[in-house]
């Protein structure tokens, strides 16, 4: 495990290091670029939010209207979201794809379950820390080629995987499609908020729900089905044509855009954003798996909570920093925000505890366990772009408060599971809370990104997605806990009453024996019984606790705008 650790940080430095060395060969800018830049920049301050002048021409060529936030005439708003989308939904399906085949990959690299997992968190860990440093990225190279690197880098990454002959260039394809992916998904975001009006943004953002959410819930049935007919290589040859396609099409529709600026890396930031998201989020993910107390996880979450400390205390101190923590300065962004974290961290407990009620503890195979899914998934799809709808007609209050409610019922009714729950049943829960769902990621994402000037989209889009990366991971990681220790203390408490004294536990003994006439035999099925339980009832006290969350994030719902507000100008 420590070879891959240092494995990751000597990745994160080099990508740091050729970044930085690629910055510096560039030619310098004459004195009347650098003029114009520093002038660009200052009227981008939030001392200018004023409403913006109307459109001018220049060169012939009209100006870009003033939703375009400082990208400039990208391309036809059709084609447009029709390319980001494809790349976001090929980067979000990709990244759900693997978790089924794990076993199979296991077996024929010969690695342990500890090893093999590294598949999921290094990919989580350098989205993790590509998101703070996105903004620098959007700001200093046009859309279209940054969009286009990103789909090269995730299609590279995609055939490295698909003729991986061992473990290591299998891991290393893995990390340069995480890279791909992490520009893909911050500057889709930023496209979208850039290229429609404030007014529109509700559909737009709910659009692109469809990819964000419709793909990580076929992925495991996709997955399971894959696998369990085919290779798991098949995984990768499925999404590299689609990269593909989507790279043709962003090369044939996205327009080229002048650069805008010329923004400085702050590297030293870098350095400190690095290490702390990689420490916190890799903390998380192992706590989940291994335990609060253990070593490596108590090291790792000091470790990135210092560094994160130096990194918010540089970005506030910096003229040009990596990620700017001004954007709290917007309380409704704020508001949102901290509701979207705690959503996310309660959205978490059916994705990482249904599997293994359904996996671990029913017996459904995982194409079984996708299909049960698949429904809600497909109602959350359609519902994503009439959300929006709603959202731009009265804000993201009634919709928020609605979703919450629903999302709390159900998710209340998942903390009554049994070994006998009907799978109708489990199907329809999952339908209603997916709706629930659907009226709440987006429109309150939208929300507080409304509330930004236009030159802080890339940041608010960043620093929202960092924290509800972080707080995912920490959900899970605590959910995960709760149903482990909930599970052990309900074990304990079966133990405690299976004695001679209790005339029920004799009983079930005596008719257990007259079928299995093997003393052994009998202990070893009550000891399933008991640990079959006892899981199921802390899968339920976890879920209790996602209701709490829910309605948490239900109370702070409240204090959200009833109707939508006009976006400051840049």
């Amino acid at each position: 495990m420590t070879t891959f650790v240092i494995g990751y940080i000597v990745f994160a430095v080099l990508v740091l290091a050729a970044v930085n060395i690629a910055l510096r060969r560039r030619k310098p800018a004459s004195a009347a670029g650098k003029a114009a830049d520093e002038a660009a920049e200052a009227n981008a301050q939030p001392l200018a939010e004023t409403k913006a002048e109307p459109a001018a021409e220049t060169d012939g060529r009209p100006a870009a209207p003033a939703g375009q936030g400082g990208l400039g005439d990208i391309g036809s708003r059709g084609k447009v979201v029709a390319t980001v989308m494809l790349g976001a939904f090929v980067a979000i399906l990709n990244q759900t794809l693997i978790n089924v085949a794990l076993p199979h990959m296991m077996q024929d690299f010969n690695v342990e379950t500890s090893t093999i997992q590294w598949l999921v968190t290094g990919y989580m860990l350098v989205n993790g820390v590509l998101i703070p440093i996105s903004p620098f990225l959007i700001a200093k190279f046009p859309a279209k080629r940054l969009f286009l690197s990103g789909m090269s880098f995730f299609a590279i990454g995609a055939f490295v995987c698909s003729i991986a002959p061992t473990f290591a260039v299998m891991l290393a394809g893995r990390l340069t499609q995480a890279v791909g992916a992490g520009i893909i998904m911050q500057l889709m975001m930023v496209i979208m908020l850039s290229i429609f009006p404030p007014e529109r943004r509700g559909v737009a953002m709910g659009t692109v729900g469809i990819a964000m959410m419709f793909a990580p819930a076929i992925g495991p049935t996709l997955s399971g089905w894959l696998v369990e007919h085919y290779t798991w290589r098949l995984l990768f040859y499925v999404v590299l044509p689609i990269a593909i396609v989507d790279i043709v099409l962003a090369s044939a529709w996205l327009k080229h855009t002048p650069r805008k600026g010329n923004p400085v890396l702050d590297v030293q930031g870098a350095v400190y954003s690095t290490i702390g998201f990689g420490g916190v989020l890799y903390g998380f993910s192992e706590a989940g798996s291994k335990g609060w107390g253990e070593t490596e996880v108590v090291v790792s979450l000091i470790i990135g909570v210092l560094f994160l400390i130096m990194f918010t205390w540089r970005s506030l101190r910096s003229e040009h920093p990596v990620l700017n923590f001004r954007v709290f300065r917007y309380p409704v962004f704020t508001l949102a925000t901290v509701i979207g974290s705690v959503i996310n961290m309660a959205m978490f407990a059916a994705m990482v505890l249904l599997p293994v009620y359904l996996q671990n503890l029913r017996g459904f195979t995982p194409l079984d366990a996708g299909l049960l899914l698949l429904p809600g998934a497909i109602v959350m799809a359609i519902m994503s772009p009439i959300s929006g709808w709603v959202f731009d007609r009265i804000g993201a209050r009634a919709l928020a408060i609605v979703g919450l409610i629903i999302t709390a019922v159900t998710t209340w009714e998942f903390s009554k599971l049994t070994m006998d729950t009907p799978y109708s049943q489990l199907i329809w829960l999952y339908i209603f809370r997916m709706f629930g769902m659907s009226m709440l990621g987006m429109p309150i994402m939208t929300e507080g990104l409304n509330a930004l000037p236009r030159h802080l989209y890339s940041h608010g889009t960043a620093m929202s997605n960092t924290i509800r990366q972080v707080a995912a991971s920490l959900g899970t990681a605590f959910l995960v806990t709760i149903m482990s220790n909930r599970a052990k203390f309900h074990a304990d408490m079966y133990r405690n009453e299976m004695t001679e004294n209790n005339p029920f536990f004799m009983s079930l003994v005596g008719q257990l024996k007259q079928a299995i006439p093997s003393d052994e035999a009998v202990v070893q099925l009550l000891y399933g019984l008991v640990q079959q339980r006892s899981t199921v009832e802390g899968i339920n006290d976890a879920f209790f606790v996602a209701t709490g969350l829910t309605v948490l994030a239900l109370m702070m719902a409240f204090f959200l705008k009833g109707k939508k507000h006009k976006s400051p100008s840049a």
